[in-house]
């Protein structure tokens, strides 16, 4: 059996041409257009279509990926013609067809460009989103009235929905300066048990690279059970980004066969049920804790590490496990209610395209990768010594890192000191601050010494769990 390629192995360039075949077919696949209408309606063959629905429902966006032959048929007009064309529609709201192709030849004759038929001119209108036309003839509170309503809609069942949104924290922690900080919080909740699939917690505002790394941890698999969470969504909703993460994340869930619909920051789209979890972040969870903006007595603040460390033991022992009062079940339980199961991808690689990327290639030494101050090694490494590589990470965890070569994915190679443990990008940079203040004089921090405090903080800070998790399991379910 031929192995799958994955979407990380492809050039930005070629997986843009992928996703211009994905939205030809889009329409088919959504049932709102018949594929023979499509085609009528665009520069492709029936055939040529067909060619391309197989295809993407075999392998997904990497489906269309490979290169294809064009029918003899199928005729390409110059785009300046097609812009030209739509400009004149959608900006002139009673102009008919006739009127907007006599504009378009005499444009044409003026730049010297091809002319196309009145045939043509009506094709690239029809090709026009009835989205865009109700934008641009209606104004922006009619399209709104008419389309973002879907997003008002109840989901039926676990997975069906999911939402991403960003809030700030109404608490300080100590950032990696050693200075007060309101951290933002990212989720990804479903819609319909309102469990929560993922998050993620950090300083600075909110973008599409954090949201990407947020829906790659919602959909793979947890290590730890009582978070069962996972699987593809057919919906997801999130705010749209101009960067090349936004255009990487709609071609994952393309390739995933998942929804993707973005909205503008700031403006609401059912978006109800999250802004509800963040009022009981609030109530139920961050004002207990030193630090919260509505209490005035000064204490000794949390690092971003235990705020970190302190949600996620309250969303899974807690939000988790208590009846939501609108739904009467616990979020939990609703997600997997009749032993749901899951969609998941193949493989972890096809989410790839979500972690971030490192620009510069990095080249394979004699001891490995060097990376962040650190060495990462892998046994089969030896063969691309002296080779430039790329790196793909997630932040949250650089005890190992994603090795590409030529776009090909090769190998996790794994920091030698990071062993057995999970440190993030943040408990780095703070550990060094934190070094740094204490030994002003030093020109140099090693990243050694970095990542020993570390090390020597997570096992105690494991060992004291474990002490408290002894004296207090009688109580365990004191709430109950």
């Amino acid at each position: 059996m031929k192995e799958r390629k994955v979407l990380a192995s492809f050039s930005d360039e070629e997986r843009e041409k992928a996703m211009k075949k994905y939205q030809s077919i889009s329409p088919y696949l959504e049932g709102q257009i018949p594929l023979h209408k499509i085609a009528v309606h665009s520069n492709y063959s029936i055939r040529t279509m067909r060619y391309w629905l197989k295809h993407y429902r075999d392998n997904g966006l990497v489906g269309l990926l490979a290169k294809q032959r064009r029918d003899k048929g199928d005729m390409e007009l110059d785009e300046k013609v097609r812009a030209i064309v739509k400009k004149l529609f959608l900006k002139n709201k009673n102009l008919s067809l006739a009127a907007i192709h006599r504009k378009t030849i005499t444009w044409c004759k003026e730049n010297k460009i091809g002319e196309p038929s009145y045939y043509q001119v009506r094709k690239i209108i029809k090709e026009i989103p009835k989205q865009l036309e109700t934008l641009a003839h209606e104004g922006s509170k009619v399209y709104s009235n008419k389309y973002d309503l879907i997003y008002l809609r109840e989901a039926e069942y676990s997975n069906k929905i999911w939402q991403a949104d960003h809030t700030m924290l109404d608490i300080e922690v100590i950032n990696a300066k050693g200075l007060p900080e309101r951290p933002w919080l990212t989720v990804v909740i479903d819609d319909y048990s309102r469990a929560i699939a993922g998050y993620y917690i950090d300083f600075g505002n909110p973008d599409t690279l954090r949201t990407s790394l947020t829906l790659r941890q919602a959909i793979w698999r947890k290590e730890n059970p009582e978070w069962m969470i996972c699987g593809i969504p057919e919906t997801f909703y999130t705010n749209h980004g101009s960067d090349f993460t936004s255009k990487h994340l709609e071609q994952v869930a393309v390739d995933l066969k998942m929804a993707v619909s973005f909205s503008r920051v700031g403006v609401p789209r059912g978006r109800g049920k999250v802004e509800r979890f963040f009022r009981t972040i609030n109530t139920m969870f961050l004002q207990e804790l030193p630090g919260f903006i509505k209490n005035k007595k000064t204490i000794k603040l949390l690092t971003l590490e235990d705020l970190i460390a302190r949600f996620h033991d309250w969303l899974l022992t807690t939000y988790h496990n208590k009846v939501h009062s609108t739904t009467k079940q616990k979020p939990i339980e609703m997600w997997n209610q009749s032993g749901f199961l899951p969609n998941m991808p193949s493989d972890l690689e096809d989410l790839d395209l979500l972690l971030l990327h490192v620009g510069k290639g990095r080249i394979v030494h004699s001891d490995g990768i060097h990376f962040l101050g650190l060495k990462y090694v892998h046994p089969n490494l030896s063969a691309f010594i002296g080779e430039t590589v790329e790196i793909r990470y997630d932040p949250r965890d650089i005890s190992e890192i994603r090795i590409f070569y030529k776009r090909e994915f090769l190998y996790n190679a794994i920091a030698t000191t990071l062993e057995g443990y999970s440190v993030s990008l943040k408990e780095i940079e703070s550990e060094r601050n934190k070094q740094r203040r204490k030994l002003s004089k030093e020109l140099t921090i090693s990243t050694q010494s970095v990542i020993g405090k570390i090390k020597q903080e997570k096992n105690s800070s494991q060992s004291k769990k474990k002490t408290i998790d002894r004296k207090s399991k009688l109580k365990r379910y004191w709430n109950d």
